[in-house]
């Protein structure tokens, strides 16, 4: 097993983290609502956006196979919080797709995979999980 992130205190509930593959880094903060100067993803974005960036990547494998050009797909993130216990109850994932004209079959298949990721596999089952297709024509 290889390691695959280093993160580092930095102070004022802040971090950062480094893909010790890539050499990539992102920052993290505290949300407004938390102590936090909202500068940065919350660690608790980040659990919704790596959702949102999980079901695109899948779908995006599912689009390889099947021979589909899903290039441009977009998808906005909604994450919501509950107070007691603090926690993540919702994710809500709007789905932009491209304006390309997707068969049944092609559609069905990009579904199947966007409920399939291993993000949403390893989530906990009393978080909410909402995805909405856009289809463009």
């Amino acid at each position: 097993m290889a390691l695959t992130t280093t993160i580092t205190y930095s102070g004022n509930l802040h971090t950062e983290a480094v893909h010790v593959r890539s050499g990539n880094s992102l920052t993290t903060d505290a949300p407004t609502d938390n102590g936090g100067e909202g500068k940065a993803f919350s660690p608790t974005d980040m659990v919704a956006t790596a959702l949102g960036t999980c079901v695109l990547t899948i779908m995006g494998q599912a689009a390889v196979r099947d021979g589909v050009d899903m290039t441009g797909a977009k998808a906005e993130v909604t994450k919501t919080m509950s107070s007691s216990p603090r926690r993540i109850s919702a994710i809500d994932i709007e789905i932009y797709m491209p304006d390309h004209s997707y068969s049944d079959k092609e559609k069905a298949s990009l579904l199947r995979a966007a409920k399939h990721c291993p993000v949403a596999n390893s989530l906990h089952p009393d978080i909410e999980e909402r995805i909405t297709f856009h289809w463009a024509q």
